[in-house]
């Protein structure tokens, strides 16, 4: 919709090569209107139109136009003096009519038939005709209304469309002396009440006694009167027939259509059936209707003839037309309408055969036809078609422009839409004569149109499925004798927001904690937000509800938690959504202390009855749902002969039946089990049913899959799918097997068979036939199935490709050619030309290469086939030979062609390794590549370097780069600073450029923070030397303190025992010696140390202090004698002290 003055409006382009069409573009307001347009009118008051008397009269006429349109007003046929009454104005450029009764007056004065003519110097345009009519209603004061109460309608008592009371039969309760009958007219918010009625019921009991009037009464009707009556209603308004009777019993209403059925779609009853309503009538709803009122002592009925007529409907309503000079047009109006219509045509508001001779036009009834049209020639036409009930005005101008082309739409537009969507992009025009429009993409091709693209007359591009490689740049070209105009759109192809894992219905034990998933996936650039809802309400989030990004948590469930959970996504082009209900179950005791209690209980009680041909009811007794509600029920069949015990499904039922028809196949003996299914799972089976065996039938089925194929050249197999057990109907089945060649005249050839399996034999090679099987058994035949279309054996092909040759030859790739083998010497289905190509050698010298063929097809039906033959290797030598195949064989093979491959870039090297000869410098190595691909001449390696400097942090270093000969493998580094890491590229070289990157890291050889050499060059280190001499030390202090320890042993029992008194007779050993010692004492005594010097000195701590000054005394066992008492003296006379300050062997037991 577009109009260059500003509105939107439909603009319609005829020429001379095509029929007038509808250009559709966006409004452009922005700039200021260039092309003058004749007045249209876009805005105006009904045709019947009521207002209120307490408010001003505003009668609506609103137009546009090139130069602005003035308006003028008829009433009742006459011109409307605007300027001669004071109660009435216009608006300011708009011919909108304000009547105001501030000062006074009557509205009903200016009641009548408005007419707003819109006029400018290319036409006049007419509004429909305005019939305005004031309301003349009583206001009821509204409260007085609110103590009234309203009359309560069932079956016997209801109001009548006409708006009275009606009483089937009156009961006591009925008296009253204040029915009031109140009509609001929403229109003007108005309330008319009529008098009070007074209803008085006659009895033969005194009237304070409860008790009915027992008057019983066939049905009589109270509205409508008499046996039938008519009714006419205009199409696509509301029918509303009435049927109210009389009687007691109250009597029930009924309707039918004679001839045919009610339209269950369209019909609708209300007010207890008294009421039949048809909203949008039509031709076809005309006809008799019947209602018909009964109770128990008899019927009635009473015929309504319905007539449908029409008040006139447009059914090619005239549009705009811009024409250029020169130019053909024409302006239809057709409408239709009961009765059917006259038409008349006006030009600028007057009857066209009062208006001036135009040479270029031409009146035939319905339509008028424009020839070449001229300048100055522009107006606008009306056209009126009435009936009795009414009348239709359309206004459409013919505006002759002289415009070169020019967009309408903003420039360079950005649109994005979702991948595999229906997609329009807007190229809004306009030109006059209609320019040729075009779509380019990304500036290429000849124009988008066919296949994938549709271009429609407005400049809308149409892409029927985008997909990301539609993405791009569009551009649209109008094209006239007048000019050029061109505009482009941008499109972005984005990928769908979906819900990849959706809620689950879940049930929950009260108490615990469920989730509800929901995991989207959507694009990228695109913010999407996920929103939940309750029962379609939106859901409060906050310290019990929580939500991550992929679920919905509800911990604590209540019973309030019940519902339906709903997550949606959205994003700015599309949105998803996924919906799972929780259902709350009782307490936790359900699952733990009584596993099956939350389970239903098996149903009971299976019976079966109505029997039938091929259907049973079946009926059960529910069992206890468990405080789950039962969803449904499963029905499970078993039967006796094909798979006997095996228990399969038939069908599932709603959890409030318990009732249902079995839909059974024949000649089964079936019996039948039920289980129960709620929230938390299934029940038990119940007890199977008695046995049902359904009688047998002719087959119903058709064999599937039938097809026909040759296994050999001069055969074919006819093969199909048997039918299944249950579909058998009856004994004996067998298979009725036909064939016939196809476009050959001769009759059918047949077969009976039990198996699955036929073959004809003596074929020709690959020949069509016609096929078709039918199943029979006992009880009959079965249906015939279609033909399909099989073909006898395949043989070799008898030809092979001629003139294989190859063009456009690079790297990778090449252009293969050949001429075509004749279709008849392919003797089968047509498969493919397949190639068989292999590397010959490599053109690099004593580089081996592997021999392998490979193969690639074409399938190509064209007079001169091509193919392109991808994934070769570079400056290798191939040869080559092509077949035809069909599905079984392949031809000879064609005459062998060699090509060469052009150079290309290296692969990457064989390997990369990276060593660390010293803490200063990195030795790099690698291998030549596996596929050099051309001439080597050289390698190229860069470097990145990443210094890493303690407290300094990181720094990035400018990447280096070296070029190597070709016959150089390695390269040493040396490292300015020994914490230096390096990552290294590699990559060999040929004169095409540098091949496949080859990249390494230097292994990371110092702990984080510390430098390298602290690391490889430990053992040169203070602190680690120090560090071992402390440990060498201790070790030997440990040492030391171990060996004195096990020397100084057998002291420790004679000093325990020098406090002790000696006993009155020495003990003896055997040898007479005296036992005052422990067998410690026994062993080499080993109290003394070799000094620093190597002489020996004696201890401090030695035997000596225990004599008196001289040498000790000793017995042969090297312990010695009376010196006890002595050293027991010495200690008490001069304390404990010692002398061990002075020697570091003692010093060091002192601490031992």
């Amino acid at each position: 919709m577009y109009s260059i003055l500003g509105y939107e409006t439909p603009i319609v382009v005829c020429s001379t090569e095509t029929a007038c069409v509808c250009v559709c573009a966006l409004s452009v307001t922005s700039s200021p209107p260039t092309v003058k347009q004749p007045p249209t009118i876009v805005s105006q008051s009904a045709k019947d139109y009521i207002v209120d008397p307490r408010d001003n009269i505003y009668i609506e006429c609103e137009a546009k136009g090139n130069p602005l349109p003035t308006f003028s007003w008829r009433r009742n046929g006459k011109f409307f003096n605007i300027g001669k009454d004071p109660r009435v104005s216009m608006r300011k450029r708009s011919g909108t009519l304000e009547i105001s009764f501030r000062s006074g007056g009557r509205p009903e004065d200016y009641e009548g038939e408005y007419q707003c003519f819109a006029s400018n110097d290319l036409g006049v345009a007419l509004s429909n005709k305005i019939l305005l009519r004031v309301s003349r209603l009583h206001v009821q004061d509204i409260k007085s209304l609110f103590f009234m109460t309203p009359i309560p309608q069932d079956k016997r008592v209801s109001m009548g469309l006409n708006g009275d009371l009606y009483f089937s039969n009156v009961v006591t309760q009925d008296a009253h002396t204040d029915y009031t009958c109140n009509a609001r007219f929403l229109f003007t918010h108005t309330i008319q009440q009529k008098n009070p009625f007074t209803l008085k019921v006659q009895t033969k009991v005194p009237f304070h006694t409860e008790c009915f009037l027992l008057l019983i009464s066939t049905p009589t009707f109270l509205s409508p009167s008499g046996g039938e009556s008519s009714k006419m209603v205009l199409r696509d308004e509301q029918l509303l027939l009435e049927c109210i009777a009389a009687g007691l019993p109250t009597p029930t209403i009924k309707w039918f259509k004679k001839g045919r059925e009610l339209p269950s779609q369209k019909v609708k009853f209300e007010n207890y059936n008294k009421t039949l309503k048809i909203i949008h009538i039509s031709e076809e709803d005309a006809g008799e209707y019947v209602c018909m009122a009964n109770n128990q002592l008899g019927s009635i009925r009473h015929s309504i003839f319905v007539q449908v007529k029409a008040a006139p409907y447009w059914l090619d309503k005239p549009t705009d037309l811009v024409l250029a000079p020169d130019e053909n047009g024409r302006l239809v109006c057709r409408a239709n309408g009961n009765p059917k219509p006259n038409i008349q045509w006006l030009v600028n508001g007057e009857p066209i055969d009062s208006s001036p001779i135009n040479p270029n036009r031409q009146v035939l009834g319905d339509t008028i036809i424009f020839r070449s049209v001229q300048m100055g020639s522009s107006a606008v036409y009306q056209c009126n078609a009435s009936n009795e009930h009414g009348y239709l005005l359309a206004n459409a101008f013919v505006s002759v422009l002289d415009m070169p082309p020019r967009m309408l739409g903003p420039k360079n537009r950005l649109i994005k839409v979702i991948e595999n969507n229906r997609t329009f992009l807007d190229c809004p025009f306009f030109g006059s004569p209609l320019p040729e429009l075009r779509w380019f993409k990304n500036g290429q091709g000849s124009g988008l149109d066919g296949g994938q693209y549709r271009v429609y007359i407005n400049g809308t591009l149409e892409i029927k499925r985008a997909r990301p490689e539609d993405e791009g740049t569009y551009t649209c070209v109008a094209n006239s004798i007048l000019g050029k105009a061109e505009n482009q759109v941008r499109l972005e192809v984005k990928e769908p927001t979906r819900i990849v894992r959706a809620p689950e219905h879940q049930s929950a034990i009260r108490s615990s904690t469920s989730r509800f998933d929901c995991k989207v996936k959507s694009d990228p650039s695109l913010p999407i937000t996920v929103t939940w809802t309750k029962d379609d309400k939106p859901l409060t989030l906050g310290w019990r509800l929580k939500k991550d990004e992929e679920s919905l948590i509800i911990p604590s469930v209540k019973d309030s938690d019940q519902g339906m959970y709903t997550c949606t996504v959205k994003s700015d082009l599309d949105q998803d959504s996924a919906s799972a209900r929780l259902i709350v179950l009782g307490t936790l005791t359900c699952n733990l202390i009584l596993p099956q209690s939350c389970h239903p209980d098996p149903p009971m009680d299976l019976d079966l009855s109505d029997p039938a041909a091929r259907s049973v009811r079946l009926t059960w007794i529910p069992g206890n749902d468990n405080r789950s509600p039962i969803t449904e029920f499963l029905v499970q069949f078993e039967e006796d002969h094909w798979e006997p015990g095996r228990w399969q499904n038939l069908s599932t039922y709603p959890g409030h039946l318990n009732s249902v028809i079995l839909q059974l196949a024949p000649f089964v003996n079936y019996q039948f089990r039920v289980i129960a299914i709620n929230s938390v799972g299934q029940s038990p089976p119940s007890r199977p049913s008695p046995r049902y065996k359904t009688s047998g039938a002719a087959p119903d089925a058709i064999p599937r899959d039938l097809r026909g194929w040759g296994s050999k050249k001069d055969n074919m197999e006819i093969t199909w799918e048997p039918l299944l057990d249950l579909e058998r109907n009856g004994p004996n089945l067998h298979y009725n097997v036909w064939w016939r060649r196809k476009d050959v005249e001769e009759d059918w050839s047949n077969v009976t068979t039990v198996g699955s399996k036929h073959v004809v034999y003596n074929t020709e090679i690959y020949v069509p036939y016609e096929i078709k099987i039918q199943a029979r058994n006992e009880f009959g035949t079965g249906p015939e199935s279609n033909m399909v279309i099989g073909y006898s054996g395949e043989d070799k092909p008898t030809e092979a490709p001629t003139d294989l040759r190859v063009s456009k030859v690079n790297s990778t790739k090449v252009n293969i050619h050949w001429k075509p083998v004749d279709p008849n010497s392919v003797q089968g289905e047509f498969k493919e030309y397949r190639l068989y190509y292999w590397r010959d050698s490599s053109l690099v010298t004593n580089l081996m290469v592997s021999k392998q063929k490979k193969t690639k097809g074409f399938y190509s039906t064209m007079s001169e086939p091509s193919g392109i033959l991808t994934d070769l290797v570079p400056y290798s030598k191939y040869k080559m030979f092509m077949v035809v195949a069909n599905s079984h064989f392949e031809g000879p093979p064609s005459s062998t062609v060699e090509f060469t491959t052009k150079e290309g870039v290296p692969d990457a090297p064989r390997f990369f390794k990276i060593n660390r000869r010293s803490f200063d410098s990195i030795y790099l190595e690698w291998d030549k590549p596996l596929e050099p691909n051309g001439i080597l001449i050289g390698y190229q390696l860069k470097d990145k370097v990443i210094c890493l400097s303690g407290i300094n942090g990181s720094r990035v270093v400018q990447p280096q780069l070296e070029t190597l000969l070709p016959n150089v493998t390695d390269f040493t580094l040396r490292l300015p600073d020994r914490s230096t890491r390096y990552k290294f590229y590699l990559s060999a070289l040929t004169q095409v450029g540098a091949g496949e990157v080859y990249a390494e890291e230097s292994p990371l050889f110092a702990n984080e923070g510390e430098s390298y050499i602290d690391q490889v060059d430990i053992a040169t280190q203070g602190w680690f030397i120090g560090l071992m001499c402390a440990i060498a030390l201790i070790i030997l202090i440990l040492l030391i303190v171990c060996f004195i320890k096990r020397s100084r042993g057998g002291k420790y029992p004679v000093r325990d025992k020098k406090d002790l008194p000696l006993d009155p007779v020495d003990h003896k050993d055997q040898d007479g010696s005296f036992d005052y010692h422990s067998d410690e004492d026994n062993k080499p005594l080993q109290g003394s140390q070799t000094s620093l010097d190597g002489n020996v000195k004696e201890s401090d701590d030695s035997l000596v202090d225990y004599g008196e000054g001289g040498d000790g005394q000793f017995n042969e066992d090297g312990s010695f004698i009376g010196q006890y008492t002595v050293k027991k003296d010495k200690d008490e006379t001069e304390g404990n002290e010692s002398s061990e300050a002075t020697s570091p062997v003692n010093a060091i037991y002192s601490l031992a």
